[in-house]
């Protein structure tokens, strides 16, 4: 989880953020009641839901806390994404053949790992890959057995590729590999060199790899042309990062399939609106051809080879474009294939958790949004926030209209409240200033 500052604004913004209207809870629209758990933790967190963003303003700006005496009760926002943690390059080091096996160092980054991609220069292969951690005091050794891991690409068979090394959680400063590669089978004799072996990353470890919260699911999808589709209406400023693919209970089939993201806003009445939708459209037709990805599903025994992959979820960050409310298509690409019976296909975003210190067991707490003239609060707590293992859980109940809800009064200038008198003044200038020139012509005619 990474912070999402609440509060670091230069003292410029600072200012400019303090002239807006107060918060009160009054000209909140909606509100839900929290619930937090009992518990010695003095931090608690709610996971927030993708529904929160229909109602709420721009970026979670006017959301507040208050407690039952309707005072403030500060927060922070953790936003589920390993920022601390990138893809980070294993050098790879001693390459070379012994015995007919490929063999090769990894300098692993100073941290947990628990998984390594590696680049394998080759196709159509199987292959057997042994992995040692070594620590300084296991130098010019194997070192402690990490497990054995089946590698291949069955691009041959339309089955997809795996090259990862998903070893348990460790911190080894070094790695050593042994690879025994083979010919997939049909594939006729291939040769493979330690030449194959291009490089090596690392994700980030389990512990730090981002959740996601649903936002939007479907039970079934339409086949059409060779295709399965699943179609979402999403309100705007829903984010929308990632979708996943449920297979049903004991399905055993074997799969690759090209899958397509697409997004179209819903059309606007006015000028301006649809000038903003061309916009948003052009970009969608933009990105579309970037939103596409692969799910795979492989498990079978080749060669002697026990191999079993999944790859069921599709990066899709859409939030950018969903400005208004928007449709949303998820296309699998099943071609001559039978579609695939999948139980469900949601879209999803990357967790946000509310974190605060709840003033007693009881405080009667509640979110409040909904008064979209509020910009971003600013909270020592937020700068100063730190997560503290065990958090209390806080749930959120369904969203409700505040009983107590009253609009703010319009202090806009009248010409800003009316904009419709300009134009109608401008037309009686613009008639007033004719009639004086028709009669000046005819004045100078006669």
């Amino acid at each position: 989880m990474s912070l999402l500052s609440l509060g670091r604004a230069p003292a410029l913004m600072l200012l400019f953020q303090l002239a807006g209207p107060p918060a009160e809870p009054v000209h909140f629209r909606y509100q839900r009641q929290v619930k937090v758990a009992a518990g010695a933790a003095a931090q608690a967190c709610a996971v927030l839901d993708g529904g929160l963003y229909a109602h709420a303003g721009t970026a979670l700006n006017d959301i507040r806390l208050y407690d039952r005496k309707s005072e403030a009760v500060p927060f922070a926002i953790l936003v589920s994404n390993p920022l601390s943690e990138g893809n980070d390059p294993a050098r790879v080091l001693n390459l070379g053949s012994t015995g007919g096996k490929i063999g090769f160092d990894l300098e692993m980054p100073a941290r947990s790992y628990t998984s390594v991609n590696l680049d394998l220069e080759a196709k159509d292969f199987l292959a057997s890959a042994k992995v040692y951690g070594q620590s300084g005091s296991q130098a010019g050794t194997q070192g402690t057995l990490l497990g054995e891991f089946t590698l291949f690409d069955l691009t041959v068979q339309h089955l997809g590729r795996a090259t990862a090394l998903n070893v348990q959680e460790s911190n080894f400063p070094r790695l050593h590999v042994e690879l025994a590669v083979s010919a997939a089978p049909g594939t006729g004799l291939q040769t493979f060199v330690p030449g194959m072996v291009a490089g090596a990353s690392v994700p980030p470890s389990r512990e730090a790899q981002m959740l996601y919260t649903p936002v939007a699911e479907v039970t079934s999808l339409t086949p059409a042309n060779g295709r399965s589709v699943a179609t979402f209406r999403i309100a705007a400023r829903v984010p929308v990062e990632r979708v996943e693919f449920v297979l049903p209970p004991g399905y055993k089939t074997n799969f690759s399939r090209a899958v397509r993201i697409t997004a179209q806003a819903a059309a606007t009445a006015d000028a301006e609106g649809l000038a903003e939708q061309a916009e948003h459209e052009q970009a969608e037709h933009e990105q579309a051809e970037q939103l596409t990805g692969e799910i795979s599903r492989v498990e079978l025994t080749e060669a002697g080879h026990a191999i079993h992959e999944e790859e069921l979820a599709v990066p899709a960050t859409l939030g950018a474009n969903l400005q208004a409310d928007a449709t949303v298509t998820v296309t699998v690409e099943d071609g001559d294939d039978r579609p695939i019976p999948f139980r469900a296909v949601r879209l999803e975003m990357r967790q946000r958790k509310l974190c605060f210190a709840p003033p007693t067991e009881d405080a009667g707490i509640r979110l409040v949004y909904g008064d979209t003239s509020l910009r971003a609060p600013v909270y020592d707590y937020a700068r100063l926030f730190r997560p503290v293992d065990g958090a209390r859980t806080a749930l959120l109940t369904p969203e409700e209209v505040n009983p107590a809800y009253r609009p703010r009064s319009d202090t806009r200038p009248f010409t800003e409240r009316h904009p419709e008198l300009l134009w109608i003044a401008l037309l009686l200038v613009v008639g007033l200033l004719g009639v004086i020139a028709f009669r000046s012509i005819r004045r100078l005619s006669s």
